[in-house]
């Protein structure tokens, strides 16, 4: 059956970031927590440790609920905006920020970046936490279906630009996808760099009962959408879905990684 289109408002209406945290990322229950945690935290890992990108500001564009995706790059950059489209899930990060009592709960994630990064006593981990919550000076709505995704905030151009699972869910098809990349190019500096994660060939996802769509996209058009957009890139990366799949949560067939950079003229 084919999944249509989900529009902004039933976003805002039906999704619910608790039930995509148990979905996906709870520590017991979670989908998500082995090959695509331990695919996207290595690609973060190499790419704002060993990689060199580093600089003063990252803007994290659709970062939904999660914090995951910024636990590499606090150590690379003085300053951090992260955004998403839904006050529910900016709701969710301000509250890890703060520590309230009922923030989702990212420890095992952040073991095992610290893991990656040859520290994962607990203190170790407690600096992570700190270092990522004083790095972090924004949090912004944003809305990628916009020409101006952050109107009416006037943004300074960021030294990168990172989003991880996002784009499939609000692109329609992959001229809207190539479109979104080419906005982004407005908030990056002359040189500076882009870094996406997210599924391949994926149509549908589930949070709790609610069934969304998501832009089936493969590798080739990943690669195509990058290049007519402007950008130049570095690194391009894909691996297989091999774990047992469950149609009543995704059918995606795999992950992509892609750094790439804006061009200086």
């Amino acid at each position: 059956m084919e999944t249509p289109y989900t529009s902004s408002e039933t976003y805002i209406d039906e999704f619910d970031p608790l039930d995509y945290y148990k979905t996906y990322y709870h520590p017991k229950e979670g989908t998500l927590t082995g090959e695509w945690l331990n695919f996207a935290l290595q690609n973060f890992h190499e790419t704002f440790n060993s990689g060199g990108v580093e600089g003063d500001l990252l803007i994290n564009f659709g970062a939904g609920p999660t914090i995951y995706q910024l636990l590499s790059a606090c150590e690379s950059f003085n300053k951090i905006i992260a955004s998403d489209f839904l006050e529910q899930n900016r709701i969710q990060l301000q509250k890890w920020l703060r520590k309230d009592p009922d923030a989702f709960d990212w420890t095992p994630v952040v073991k095992m970046v610290c893991e990656l990064e040859g520290n994962s006593d607990s203190e170790s981990c407690k600096k992570k936490e700190e270092k990522l919550r004083r790095t972090v000076t924004k949090v912004l709505k944003c809305d990628a279906l916009k020409e101006n995704p952050y109107d009416p905030v006037k943004m300074p151009q960021a030294d990168c630009l990172i989003s991880c699972l996002c784009l499939e869910a609000v692109c329609k098809d992959v001229k809207s996808f190539t479109n979104v990349l080419r906005n982004f190019m407005s908030f990056i500096k002359p040189g500076g760099n882009i870094v996406l994660q997210s599924v391949l060939n994926c149509s549908y996802y589930f949070v709790g009962q609610k069934r969304f769509f998501s832009l089936s996209i493969s590798k080739e058009e990943v690669e195509a959408a990058f290049k007519e957009a402007g950008y130049e890139i570095v690194k391009l990366k894909v691996i297989p879905f091999t774990e047992k799949q469950r149609m009543d949560i995704s059918n995606q067939g795999g992950y992509y990684f892609v750094h790439a950079h804006k061009p200086c003229l």
